[in-house]
């Protein structure tokens, strides 16, 4: 099915979620079959939207910012005397976006710009981004149920506004594999990889089963770059197996980033035990606006050797690597290289 053959990440750098919109449906809108409204304005440098929240909490005082190579952020620390369960953060922002672009969304469905099967997509850091890195460690597991229970809330009234069968959640798990490759401390006792694997099952679980459900996993995309490049994708490998087999209810898609350089089939070695239950959608995050059409052609012969069916999207969202003026290119590469996907699997 062409629908399947794309998945947008989420972020995009165009001004706004009707801007997203429109140019997603005439660039792009026949191989999608969710569109997010691109997490514009406070949301395009994703968990710092969330430094705001954080900020304005009586219950929080400043902790020792945290610095690396990579980025600085501040930290905060619950205040002597307080119980976690008397924190409350109100509004963590992702309702009101949602609200707002969904009805912008369903304005677009009316007068025919966005086909009217099209789901409205909505991308959530998952709770151990923020607390991972915002929370001072000696704080995170008490505060962490206080965000999670925030975030789901979110999530919730979300799905109270969308109808179901409009609407697709997509978890984003970044600071999972900063922890697992070592460049950030768990904060957590017990296996490493088996509560991370647990703390997403439960977010994914969360999700209505009649609402799809989606689950993105990255390697950072600060100014474009990776805190750190994987080896191969043993640890995505791993992360998304051990989802797979917590989960309890189905996962319409999964996606795995693929470096503008890994055209090599050593990097998707690791995916060759990778069984999808039927009905996941895997896409692979391989295309680049830098080497275009060409370059994903290469890594998706690559790939071939060891994941003989999967979709394509960008390695992360398009928010911060790539300029409004290269979001339509980039949104018809999408639509290119789906229909080439399309084409070869029509003629087996």
């Amino acid at each position: 099915m062409l629908k399947e053959r794309a998945l947008l990440v989420g972020g995009v750098n165009l001004p706004g979620a009707e801007a997203v919109f429109r140019a997603v449906a005439a660039e792009a809108g026949d191989v999608v079959e969710r569109i997010p409204d691109g997490e514009t304005d406070a949301r395009n440098d994703w968990i710092v939207a969330q430094i705001p929240v954080l900020r304005r909490q009586a219950q929080l005082e400043p902790g020792e910012p945290f610095t690396n190579e990579y980025r600085s952020h501040p930290r905060w620390k619950i205040r002597d005397g307080v119980e976690p369960d008397e924190i409350e953060l109100g509004s963590l922002g992702y309702t009101d976006a949602a609200t707002d672009s969904y009805r912008i969304f369903t304005r677009l469905k009316r007068e025919g710009v966005i086909r009217s099967d099209t789901r409205f997509q909505v991308s959530l850091p998952t709770p151990l981004a923020v607390v991972g890195v915002f929370i001072d460690p000696r704080d995170a597991l008490r505060f962490e149920p206080v965000y999670e229970r925030h975030m789901l809330g979110e999530m919730a009234a979300i799905a109270e506004i969308v109808p179901h069968g409009e609407l697709a959640f997509q978890w984003d798990a970044a600071i999972e594999f900063f922890m697992l490759e070592g460049f950030w401390s768990g904060y957590f006792p017990g296996d490493l990889l088996t509560g991370l694997v647990e703390r997403t099952a439960r977010m994914i679980d969360a999700i209505p089963t009649d609402v799809q459900a989606g689950l993105h996993l990255c390697y950072g995309d600060s100014e474009g770059k990776h805190f750190k490049e994987p080896e191969d994708a043993a640890y995505l490998a791993a992360m998304a197996t051990g989802v797979l087999s917590a989960v309890h209810r189905s996962l319409d898609w999964l996606h795995l980033p693929v470096p503008i350089e890994r055209d090599d089939e050593a990097y998707f070695a690791p995916l060759a035990d990778l069984e999808l239950p039927a009905g996941t959608t895997l896409y692979l995050g391989l295309l680049h606006k830098e080497d275009g059409l060409e370059g994903a052609r290469r890594r998706i012969a690559a790939a071939r050797a060891y994941v003989p069916e999967f979709g394509v999207a960008t390695e992360c969202g398009m928010s911060r690597d790539a300029t409004p003026e290269e979001i339509p290119g980039l949104l018809r590469l999408h639509a290119e290289v789906a229909r080439e996907l399309e084409a070869a699997a029509a003629s087996v």
